[in-house]
């Protein structure tokens, strides 16, 4: 549990602005994650619309929408 947020909020901005983005370190990590869901069997999904509707009705209550239907 974070007790000081400014703090924090700091510390995080003063590490973003020390260490530079190193776009291809970004990419091969992505990439690696990538390969370990594949090798789990996680991604591509069989059925890449399944669950479609759980997740806009979800999009629609974070975003303050009301159902239409």
């Amino acid at each position: 549990m974070v007790k000081d947020r400014e703090y924090l909020e700091q510390f995080e901005k003063t590490m973003q602005e020390s260490e530079p983005v190193d776009f291809k370190k970004n990419f091969q990590i992505q990439q690696w994650l990538y390969e370990e869901a594949r090798s789990l069997g996680a991604f591509p999904p069989a059925d890449p619309l399944d669950g479609i509707e759980s997740d806009i009705r979800i999009a629609r209550i974070l975003n303050g929408v009301r159902e239409t239907s």
